[in-house]
């Protein structure tokens, strides 16, 4: 769309460019094109797209992928591009806020890819809400003003670093592209904007509790130019960290690498499975057809030799209904970065079902219970689960979850008919047992 085009569409929407709402539109069709073609669209791909505005990069990419979804803030911009692809069966708007959309809604779309010329006035709100992990995407082009692009991207020392700088680069690669001068928007802004790609950052830190890593960030650089051993939580051995990490006692927050971020986090991080997502020389049972034990084995030997042994999984509910889900940590043995049930776990030699599942729970949820929750199926052995004797077991949580980082690679509440979509749509996306014990549970879906 030309400049001309894009004035046009505002007339007639009725729309006056709001200041308040950080509404500048790109009226450079060769800009436009540039940016669509950072994202490398595939055929099977889709591709959300936060602030379309007008279409202005949207036009670019109907046609061109599997699926096209719109989410426009303003209501007379959201209507006008319902009646412009209302003949696309492709393209879908929603007029809702990017900061507050509601992500999971998404997850079933993979392959997924997002696209944004962000509003100056939310933009850093929107990234937060959609690009935070858990997220579906796999690439991420955004443009926003520029001073936010070399805070995203910025390295220790600098005086753009910060906790917006590591709280993306611990899940995003950050490669800023080009300056877009204001020229370029309408109405034009005081200062330049600029074009980033963001990939998914998929190795070379070890596992470590994100949450734990996000409050440190925050202590580091709630007075930035003070030394970090004054701020880090009561009890922290410094000297002992400084020496595993060779750096100075006088380290400052804003000194530190990414990597060093997580050492500190990993230092700092007392739960006691931190370390190993499994162990291959732990004892299970080795059961028969009818679930009685015939002799020990190690967990190596049993999955190796895929013998017969016990399982638990457990559904947990929040108050609303919504289930926990598990996405397993990629250190994992078997379904590594696959969806599972809330909690799932093997039996140790010796153990009843009940008793390893209420251990289960408060291992790698962190969720404590008084009683032994509700027995709601039986799962024979087979190769879904591992040939496994699985049972399925439910229960209500509405306070907090702990995991440990090595099991698990996080976890998130999802409703229940946006789940069934997803497993519908992508049944790959999860462990092959948990979808044994999804078909098991539909009978009991609603808690």
């Amino acid at each position: 769309m030309t400049g001309r085009e894009i004035k046009d569409t505002l007339d007639r929407a009725g729309v006056l460019p709001s200041k308040q709402m950080g509404q500048n539109f790109l009226i450079d069709p060769n800009m436009a094109r540039w940016i669509v073609s950072q994202l490398d669209v595939r055929a099977d791909d889709a591709v959300v797209e936060v602030g379309p505005g007008t279409g202005s990069l949207s036009e670019h990419l109907v046609g061109q992928v599997r699926k096209l979804i719109l989410i426009e803030f303003d209501a007379r911009l959201a209507a006008a591009l319902t009646e412009r692809f209302k003949d696309e069966p492709t393209v879908e708007v929603h007029h809702a806020d990017g900061a507050k959309f509601d992500g999971r809604k998404l997850f079933k779309h993979r392959p997924l890819k997002f696209l944004g010329n962000l509003p100056y006035s939310c933009g850093g709100a929107i990234l937060k809400n959609l690009l935070s992990r858990p997220h579906p995407f796999t690439r991420a082009v955004v443009m926003l003003q520029k001073e936010v692009i070399d805070r995203l991207a910025a390295t220790p020392g600098t005086k753009d670093y910060g906790i917006l700088s590591l709280r993306t680069q611990v899940d995003w690669i950050v490669e800023p592209q080009r300056t877009v001068p204001p020229e370029a928007f309408y109405p034009r802004p005081r200062i330049d904007s600029a074009v980033a790609i963001l990939t998914p950052r998929t190795s070379g830190l070890p596992a470590f509790d994100h949450r734990l890593f996000d409050e440190l960030i925050r202590r580091g650089f709630a007075q930035r130019r003070k030394q970090l051993k004054k701020q880090l939580p009561d009890g922290t051995d410094w000297e002992a960290i400084c020496a595993a990490m060779n750096i100075p006692a006088t380290t400052r927050g804003e000194e530190l690498t990414l990597a060093q971020w997580v050492d500190l986090t990993r230092a700092c991080d007392p739960h006691p499975l931190k370390d190993l997502p499994q162990k291959s020389g732990e004892i299970f049972d080795v059961v028969d057809e009818n679930d009685q034990v015939i002799g020990q084995k190690t967990r190596g030997e049993v999955h190796a030799q895929k013998l017969l042994h016990r399982a638990i999984h457990v559904f947990v509910f929040n108050k609303r209904g919504d289930l926990l889900l598990q996405q397993r940590s990629m250190f994992k043995d078997a379904h590594p970065g696959v969806w599972d049930s809330s909690v799932s776990g093997h039996l140790d030699a010796g153990e009843d079902y009940a008793t390893a599942t209420v251990r289960e729970l408060d291992e790698e949820m962190g969720i404590h219970v008084d009683e032994v929750p509700e027995e709601i199926a039986r799962i024979g052995p087979c190769e879904e689960t591992g040939w496994e004797h699985v049972r399925l077991y439910r229960t209500k949580h509405s306070g907090a979850i702990r995991y440990p980082a090595a099991e698990v690679e996080t976890a998130a509440w999802f409703p229940i008919a946006e789940l069934e979509s997803w497993i519908t749509a992508r049944p790959d996306d999860f462990a092959s047992g948990f979808i044994k014990c999804w078909e098991a549970a539909t009978p009991f879906l609603k808690p």
